[in-house]
């Protein structure tokens, strides 16, 4: 059921690792990047309500969420293809701009792709096993995220292919890494496509024993934003939670490379071509790797660390040690002790991905679990936006163009989100204490 996950994550840890990279090679500066990224997030603010919304509504031969994933899919992989070879478009328009927009194209289809998913997951399980399906998800996330960030680095140093490149050109291991994602992506998604079931909106009425799950009300398109201002509470004490970790998350995916490149490697940050410089953007791969291999390994004991000290607790404290990680890069003393910095975001990643959409998905109606999880996205995906207009200018005049302290902010945001979760109120936990 979620193995397509894997091939989703696999081209989204190589865009996360590597996009920064091609932008800087194509003429992007450091603190333009976030601007660069801006238009991915604030796309998925406006796509994901309306997929979420459809896919609710939407009976095919593939099902209600399958259409919607493969779709994504599709445009996630023509994207791959097309961002790191931009410059073959220069005749028409400038490289970094065509770059962008792949950039763009990239990180909305993954969105289109990646909430049906899990509201796929929430429709197929019941509410108790709802904490072991995403955390499977999220370990199939973490072994996508593994190969996809690690493969530029297999590539340049263990097969030995080319890193190496003039400049304003991608290197070739690059080149090969983003074609492989695109054809992983297309093929794990057709897997899921063809040998998952979906639940028919009779069956699933039935489930829910809801007289009125065949008679709901006459809807429109407009009733998205009906269903904003009736947001579960839970969802709504959520949205800070969601605020804060992803502010922090699209921080650390955007500053990463040149932060450590320029404070770790001791890089100038007009260096965007050099061998150093691949090196050090390999080597950030390879971290971002660490990360998802220590979420998929964790993953494995969410459930059960959830089940002995609550969802919230398990989350609040995950979320601190991927603070704690993220503030330890500025004190690592070399680019090894990076590593250990890479475990405690691993951890958080883990939780981030399984513990809110199992508390969220216990308190949404099961008719409205698309359009929900859409509306859910927006506590995704608007931080970014915020992140992506003023963590340039902050880099820039704040931090006297260091993207280090970028990553240290990242790091305190985490934590603000780990407070936060406290005070959110798990419906499921309620229902299985008054059980017991």
């Amino acid at each position: 059921m979620s193995f397509g996950f894997l091939g989703i994550q696999m081209g989204f840890a190589l865009q996360n690792a590597n996009a920064s990279r091609i932008l800087q090679i194509f003429g992007a500066d450091v603190h333009e990047l976030s601007w660069f990224w801006v238009v991915a997030p604030l796309t998925g603010l406006i796509v994901q309500p309306i997929i979420g919304y459809y896919s609710d509504k939407t009976w095919t031969r593939l099902g209600r969420r399958r259409p919607f994933f493969l779709t994504g899919a599709i445009l996630a992989s023509i994207g791959l293809l097309l961002m790191p070879n931009a410059d073959m478009f220069t005749a028409f328009l400038p490289s970094l701009w065509v770059g962008a927009g792949m950039l763009m194209i990239m990180d909305a289809s993954f969105n289109v792709a990646m909430e049906p998913f899990r509201a796929l997951v929430a429709d197929n399980l019941p509410s108790d096993q709802r904490t072991l399906g995403f955390s499977v998800q999220t370990i199939l996330i973490g072994i996508g995220a593994v190969i996809g960030s690690w493969l530029p680095y297999v590539m340049a140093n263990w097969l030995g292919i080319s890193n190496e490149a003039q400049i304003g050109e991608v290197p070739f291991h690059l080149l090969l890494s983003f074609i492989i994602g695109a054809a992983v992506l297309i093929g794990s998604i057709l897997l899921t496509v063809f040998t998952t079931k979906e639940y028919s909106p009779e069956e699933l009425a039935a489930f829910e024993n809801d007289e009125e799950g065949l008679e709901e009300e006459q809807s429109s398109l407009m009733n998205i934003f009906s269903d904003f201002r009736k947001m579960p509470l839970t969802m709504k004490q959520l949205s800070g939670v969601q605020f804060f970790s992803w502010f922090g998350l699209f921080g650390m995916w955007v500053f990463s490379t040149p932060a450590i490149a320029h404070h770790i490697y001791d890089l100038p940050l007009s260096d965007h071509s050099s061998e150093a410089y691949q090196n050090a953007g390999d080597w950030v791969g390879v971290l971002f790797g660490v990360y998802n291999a220590v979420s998929a390994v964790f993953a494995f004991f969410l459930p059960y660390i959830a089940l002995k000290i609550g969802r919230k607790l398990t989350h609040a404290v995950s979320l601190i040690i991927g603070g704690l990680g993220l503030i330890s890069i500025y004190l690592a003393p070399n680019e090894d002790w990076l590593i250990l910095s890479m475990v405690g975001i691993g951890i958080a990643w883990a939780s981030i991905l399984a513990m809110p959409y199992a508390i969220l998905a216990g308190s949404i109606p099961a008719k409205k679990m698309g359009v929900y999880m859409g509306i859910f996205n927006f506590f995704i995906v608007l931080p970014q936006i915020i992140n992506a207009i003023i963590g340039g200018p902050v880099v820039k005049y704040f931090y006297g163009g260091n993207p280090i302290y970028a990553l240290v902010i990242s790091g305190v945001s985490f934590i603000i989100a780990a407070l936060l979760v406290i005070r959110v109120r798990d419906v499921d936990d309620t229902l299985i204490n008054t059980k017991s």
